[in-house]
Order: structure tokens, then C-alpha cells, then sequence
């Protein structure tokens, strides 16, 4: 089938940073190994090295078997370049290279064409349908076929002009995963393929990967994916000299015991080297002191001085790598007692009327299937709600630079409620070529500006002090969305609404922001489909298969996709 060979694999970041050092391991025939580190250890670096778009300054990588990939964006509402953001266009960008390739050119030759029908556009287009057919692309809108009917319900033909902001980010996701499972590439790059899906989602991809002949290397901090789908574990460990890579090769639920197993090796190996270390300094400036006065010990000493210099220039043993720091400060304020109130509020074409009370304090999560509309809900409030009032804070920077969701009824914010809103694609067009320092450097209408040391030691509780000075644009997605949250923290934001908020997170991040909501004093809505996250909840209101919105006492992953006209 596929295989996929890193052999010492180094990197520096343009700035001559070392991103990654001497990485080695491999991805066997038929396997699933997911590739798990913190956020901006340069795990999608590692992904763009695999696939050639990256070359490394040192070490090779080889690959055997088609290769498909799923990149980061995908569930974001973007495509490759050159491909209209469409459904046709979304599953175009994970096509096979030469239908992808085809597919673009034949778009922009018939875009040509309509602007000026001379014989060079009317050739150009013949040629480019000849090789849309030899590329097997009419083949593949078979397979795409199959695909729309999976994800979305609609055969292709009536799906592929539809628009990818009109779908949710899980509905994205699953649209390009089934082309990817489908497809005929035998190496599947995956990063984050389990992000914005909804639980029956993760469980459909647990269930491919386990079943699927492909060889997958993936990227994911979700827990119980890794336990239920991965074969093997590969952690890129943060080092000074540059990102190191360990492998486990058993499946996540031993990972941690191996993990403590390792380290305690490692300190064993390290507490070793400096007794022998010790004892060599000592015996080489004792036999010095001897041979001053005896000369039958000068070449005693010079035998010692050689032996420490060669054990010097071996170097000490491999060190534990350094533990991932982040701490997330949620503070918030006291507000009125009701803190959202719903009355038989509707949004138009995503569900049934419904009421809601949310107190101060609570700590609600919200739940149910890909496009029921629990993002459109929290967008609602992070606008100030259906009756915002500025003199009660309920209108912020953020907000009112969002569309108006259309609704019914009424969703009113209570005294002193604030929202701040973590946006699930880290929608922030403001922050483009800016950089971290400089966002909070300059503050906002919001959040009132800070010094550059208070700002570097705001970044570095968070985990980015050494991404200070990069533009926002060129974080990885976790790192976005810490400094998200960081931006919540220095808000004032008394009403925290957070879409899929663990999705981009490492596993140490996901743990901080759990402690840091634990202390918020203030009124917490997360739209989630992390198991382990919704854990910390302690309401559950469920948006249903059939558009009716209810609350339960535990969680609910078994909601199906609500039925409406697509």
C-alpha cells in the first residue's frame, strides 16, 4: 500500500530559529500513527516536510503511495487556490494532483471564455476539458457523488455550487474526509481531521480509521480518538536546540505510563552520567596534585585528562524534555443574577422557539449535531443579543463587527454581562500582519493597551513568548487560539462564549483552559463536541435532530443531523 520514512528531518524557522532536530521514525504499511505535541512544536510544519512544500535543511523523507491530504484549513470556509470556496471547490482542493490541477484550469479556461469567445479561449477550454477526462476527473465526480449523498444528504449535482460559508465547520470536515477515505491515494496526511466534528462524527472516523487499508499519519489532541484509532504515537517533545521526536509503539492508552516510564529512564541515565562526571573531575585534579611531586604519576594523569575529555565530548545522555507551561487567568465580575434570558426565541431555519435562563455562574454547554445552529446561537449573544444595550457593556468591538443572525423572539443579556466571544475558526481579520506583542501592545475599544513587559509576561503564561514577535497569521491554530483566550482574559468579558474552544488546544493548553474556567467569575457557554471537555459542565442544553432546543442533566453525543431542505 504506503509507507512514509522520515530520516533525520531538521528545520529552522526564517529567522534561524531550530524548529525541529534530527526527527526520525516511520509510518508502516496500513497504519494509523497519530503525531500529538504542543501547539507550534511544528507538527504541521513536520505535515507540509512530508508532502514536499517544505524542504528540510537536513535528513529526507520518503514516501511510497499516492498522497492525499487534508490540511488545516479545511472546515475554515477556504479552498486551495484557484478554486471557487464552493462545495465543488472544497472537495476539489483534497482531489488527487492531476484532478485538482485539471479541475482549476477547466474553471478559469471557461471563465475565460465567458469574458472574451475568441479561438484562443475556445482551444485553451477544449484543452482543458481533454484533461479533465484523461485525469480522470468525470471518475471522480463519481466518487464526489457518493460523498455529498454521505455528508450533506444532496447528490453532487445539487450540492456543488452551494457555498462552504452556508455549511458548519464539522459539515466541511466530514464532506472532505469521506473524498479522502474514498479517493485512490494509498498516504493520507490528515492534520486535525477531527476538529468541528460532532460526536457521531468522531465515532464515523474512529470507525474509518480502524477500518481503513490506508496508511494515516495524523495530527490530534482529542483523547478519545487517539485511544479508540491510533496504532502508534509520535510526540514532537519541545527541546532548546530544536523539536525532538519520540515514539511510542503501543496505542494512547498505555502512552502515559511509557511517557513517565521514559522520563524516570532518562533522569536514571542523566543522574548517572554526573556521578561518572563527578568521579572523572575528581581523579584527574587528584593525580594532578600526585604528580607534581611524583613523576611515575604523570602519565596516570595524562590517561585521566584524556578520558574526561573524551567523556565531555560524548556529551551527557538525552534530558527530559521541558514541561509545557500555560497558565490561562480567567477573572470576570459579579453581574445580575439572570445573565441570559431566552423567550420563545427562534432562529429563523435552524430551530423550533425555545426558552432559556442562564444564571451568573453557570456553566453551560451546548451541544448537538454539525449545523443545528449552536454557533449562529452564541453569535447572537456575542452581539449584544436581540436588545443590546451599550450602557450595560453588552455591545463590544467584536461584536458589533458581526452579521445579524436572524431570529425570532428574544435572547436579552443581563446587568453588567459582557460577552467575549472565541470564535471557532479564529475568525480575527483585524489581527492580519500584526503581531502578538503588537495586539496587546495597542489594545482595542475593549481592552485597554499594555506595556511590552507586561505584554511579554502575558505571552509567556500562555505558552507564546517565544512567538512574540510573529505575525497572527502564522501561528498554528492552537497557538491562535490560546492568545484568543489570552484576549478574552484581558477583556473584562463577564460572559464567556466559546465555540469548540479545545479544538486547536494540546492537551496541556485544553488542561489549563479547564482550571482557568473553574476560577472565571462569571458565566461560562461553550459549544462543544470534546467528551473529556464537557466533563466540566455542570447544564447541558441540547440542540435536537428535529430543530427543538431542550436541556438534559448529562451530555447528549447521539443527536442526529437536523433534517431541513438542503
Amino acid at each position: 500500500m504506503g509507507f512514509i520514512d522520515v530520516n533525520g528531518v531538521s528545520f529552522s524557522l526564517p529567522d534561524g530559529r531550530p524548529l525541529l532536530a534530527d526527527l526520525a521514525f516511520r509510518v508502516t504499511d496500513g497504519a494509523t500513527t497519530a503525531l500529538i505535541g504542543a501547539n507550534g512544536a511544528g507538527k504541521s510544519t513536520l505535515l507540509r516536510i512530508v508532502r514536499g512544500e517544505l524542504r528540510p535543511d537536513e535528513g529526507s523523507v520518503q514516501l511510497d503511495g499516492g498522497l492525499g491530504v487534508m490540511d488545516q484549513f479545511v472546515g475554515t470556509g477556504q479552498t486551495v487556490e484557484g478554486a471557487a470556496e464552493t462545495v465543488a471547490g472544497l472537495l476539489i482542493s483534497v482531489a488527487p494532483t492531476r484532478v485538482r490541477a485539471a479541475a482549476i484550469e477547466l474553471e478559469a479556461s471557461e471563465n475565460a471564455l465567458i469574458e472574451l469567445d475568441d479561438t484562443a479561449a475556445q482551444m485553451r477550454y477544449a484543452t482543458a476539458l481533454a484533461e479533465y477526462a484523461e485525469a480522470g476527473g468525470y471518475e471522480q465526480e463519481v466518487v464526489w457523488d457518493h460523498c455529498t449523498i454521505a455528508a450533506l444528504g444532496i447528490p453532487f449535482e445539487r450540492a456543488k455550487w452551494r457555498e462552504l460559508a452556508t455549511l458548519s465547520g464539522g459539515e466541511q470536515k466530514r464532506l472532505a474526509l469521506e473524498a479522502l477515505f474514498r479517493g485512490p491515494e494509498q498516504v493520507l496526511l490528515l492534520d486535525e481531521p477531527d476538529n468541528s466534528l460532532d460526536v457521531p462524527g468522531k465515532r464515523w472516523l474512529e470507525s474509518q480509521l480502524r477500518a481503513t487499508p490506508k496508511t494515516v499519519l495524523l495530527v490530534s489532541h482529542d483523547r478519545e480518538l487517539l485511544a479508540r484509532a491510533a496504532d502508534r504515537i509520535v510526540t514532537i517533545e519541545l527541546g532548546a536546540a530544536g523539536n525532538t521526536a519520540w515514539v511510542h509503539g503501543g496505542s494512547f492508552e498505555g502512552y502515559h505510563r511509557a511517557r513517565e516510564e521514559r522520563f524516570e529512564r532518562l533522569d536514571e541515565l542523566r543522574r548517572r552520567w554526573d556521578e561518572q562526571h563527578a568521579a572523572l573531575k575528581t581523579l584527574v585534579a587528584t593525580l594532578k596534585v600526585k604528580a607534581t611531586y611524583n613523576d611515575g604519576m604523570a602519565s596516570r594523569y595524562q590517561a585521566a585528562v584524556t578520558r574526561l575529555r573524551k567523556f565531555e565530548e560524548a556529551g551527557p545522555p538525552e534530558e527530559r524534555p521541558p514541561a509545557q507551561a500555560v497558565s490561562m487567568r480567567l477573572r470576570g465580575s459579579r453581574t445580575g443574577k439572570r445573565a441570559v434570558v431566552g423567550e420563545r426565541l427562534e432562529l429563523t431555519g435552524l430551530m423550533k422557539p425555545f426558552d432559556l435562563e442562564v444564571w451568573y455562574g453557570d456553566r453551560v454547554a451546548v451541544l448537538g449535531s454539525n449545523g443545528s445552529g449552536k454557533s449562529h446561537f452564541l453569535r447572537l449573544l456575542a452581539g449584544g443579543g436581540t436588545e443590546p444595550d451599550r450602557t450595560l457593556g453588552h455591545i463590544t468591538t467584536v461584536g458589533e463587527s458581526l452579521a445579524r443572525v436572524p431570529h425570532t423572539g428574544r435572547a436579552v443579556l443581563g446587568a453588567r454581562v459582557v460577552p467575549g466571544w472565541s470564535a471557532q475558526n479564529h475568525e480575527h481579520p483585524e489581527y492580519r500582519g500584526r503581531t502578538l506583542l503588537d495586539i496587546l501592545h495597542r489594545g482595542d475599544a475593549n481592552r485597554d493597551g499594555m506595556a511590552r513587559e507586561a505584554a511579554s509576561s502575558a505571552l509567556d503564561r500562555y505558552g507564546l513568548a517565544a512567538s512574540a514577535q510573529q505575525a497572527f497569521e502564522s501561528l498554528s491554530g492552537g497557538q491562535q487560539a490560546r492568545l484568543q483566550i489570552l484576549l478574552l482574559e484581558l477583556s473584562g468579558a463577564t460572559l464567556l462564549l466559546l465555540d469548540e474552544p479545545t479544538d486547536n488546544l494540546d492537551l496541556v493548553s485544553a488542561e489549563a483552559l479547564e482550571e482557568g474556567l473553574s476560577r472565571f467569575d462569571g458565566t461560562v457557554l461553550a459549544v462543544t463536541h470534546d467528551r473529556w471537555f464537557a466533563r466540566g459542565f455542570d447544564r447541558f442544553l441540547v440542540f435536537g435532530g428535529e430543530g427543538e432546543v431542550y436541556e438534559s442533566d448529562a451530555p447528549v453525543w447521539d443527536e442526529a443531523r437536523v433534517a431541513r431542505a438542503r
